[in-house]
């Protein structure tokens, strides 16, 4: 078995660059995982492998939980986790490439971008292993290299002072790229992917790396370290699609695990929300953007099947989801479910870990605003009791609510209580 970590120094590093090369090359028996709370990433390596990728967010959950989910997941010959931002980034909420990594003993390969340097690329690396010395730095990839040349004297600095790092090999520089939206990656831009991963991993040892990467298997966590929860026998509907696509795939699992029913509906196919349906769970995502709004505005059997069950069943949105429920978002009009209107920025409006007033823990990443925020409430905070701005709406009867806060339900069941049964 084969476990492995990927980090560099700083967001926008090649991270990404190189865990979907390596995904595409080991696709028939890789297991992808993202470390912290991105929801653009997994998505990306799922269609990149093909296999469902996982989330493991130690600031949401603790250690025994995301050990259990690691190894609840970890079915494949190759388990990759890609890293967030720079490998000690996170570290003061208790989630960084480190300290996951660290926690699941699984090495790492650091990625450093060797443009317009060669000896100070020692440094760095000298830097980033006595930071702490108990990291899981055990290799390197070297990025944006020129020649053979200039990989090889760097390769040389690298060998001589630290002789404990195996250097695996370069990527040139000037690669194509993956294209962009405001939120991350653009989902559409696969086609390049082959070429890609061709081109990243053709200077990189790849049975080199396979041979610091073997690792043996563990004891499993031997309890269940979540609360045990009674089935459930109601039917949850999610929607779940291109617009409403955040979605944790541990928090699906759980979902089925609990309910009776779980039924997906896709609003940009103009699927209605079934009759039978207790509850309905609508994803974050995209609704804001022109090219979603599109897909959803002519979507009519959807938003009348919705606005039904609101009248006397309940509705749980994140997101995206909480701005369909409301009036509009500038020009774009929504269901109207709920009596807010939101406006898109120009900058985030919120980005990172967050505390609601009840301390649950979860994340928010989001460009709107509510436009008079005074019928609001559930404040999202930094930290514990801190001075936060409203983040949640709900309807009178309080059957309806939808919140920019994110999280995973399987650590968090006081809030499934009471909100979803």
């Amino acid at each position: 078995m084969l476990n492995l970590c990927i980090s560099t120094s700083a967001s926008n590093g090649g991270k990404t660059i190189l865990t979907t090369a390596l995904l595409y090359h080991f696709r028939k028996s890789v297991r992808p995982f993202k470390i912290g709370p991105d929801y653009i990433d997994p998505q990306f390596h799922t269609k990149v492998c093909g296999t469902k990728s996982i989330n493991l967010d130690s600031f949401i959950m603790d250690e025994s939980q995301v050990k259990w989910l690691y190894e609840k997941y970890s079915n494949k010959n190759i388990s990759i986790l890609e890293g967030v931002m720079g490998f000690y980034d996170g570290d003061d909420k208790g989630c960084s490439a480190y300290s996951v990594s660290k926690l699941l003993d699984i090495p790492t390969v650091l990625l450093l971008d060797a443009k317009g340097s060669y000896i100070t690329i020692s440094a760095v690396l000298k830097g980033l292993k006595t930071y702490k010395n108990d990291n899981t730095i055990k290799a390197v990839v070297l990025n944006n290299i020129s020649s053979d040349m200039h990989f090889n004297l760097i390769k040389g600095i690298l060998n001589k002072d630290h002789e404990d790092i195996v250097v695996l090999g370069w990527i040139k520089k000037d690669l194509e790229s993956l294209s962009g939206t405001h939120l991350g990656l653009d989902l559409n831009d696969l086609d390049k992917i082959e070429n890609i991963s061709r081109d990243v991993l053709q200077n990189i040892d790849l049975s080199l790396l396979e041979s610091f990467a073997k690792q043996k298997k563990k004891t499993k966590v031997k309890n269940y370290p979540f609360e045990v929860l009674k089935k459930q026998n109601k039917h949850l509907c999610i929607v779940n699609d291109e617009n409403f696509s955040f979605l944790y795939h541990d928090n699906l699992k759980f979902f089925k695990e609990i309910f009776s029913k779980v039924t997906i509906v896709k609003s940009t196919k103009d699927e209605a929300i079934p009759k039978d349906a207790d509850i309905v769970y609508i994803c974050g995502g995209y609704v804001e953007t022109s090219q979603a709004y599109k897909k959803l505005k002519n979507s009519k059997k959807f938003k009348h099947s919705l606005i039904k069950h609101s009248k006397n069943k309940k509705i749980y949105a994140e997101c995206a989801g909480l701005l369909y429920l409301g009036k509009s978002v500038d020009e774009k009009k929504m269901s109207g479910i709920l009596d807010v209107k939101f406006t898109k920025e120009g900058r985030f409006t919120r980005l990172g870990y967050y505390y609601n007033e009840s301390n649950i823990k979860g994340h928010s990443f989001h460009y709107t605003r509510a436009v008079d925020d005074t019928n609001g409430f559930d404040k999202l905070s930094k930290r514990v009791n801190g001075i936060g701005k409203v983040a949640s709406w709900q309807s009178e009867d309080n059957k309806v609510f939808g919140t920019y806060l994110h999280t995973m339900f399987r650590n968090n069941t006081q809030l499934l209580k009471d909100k979803f049964l």
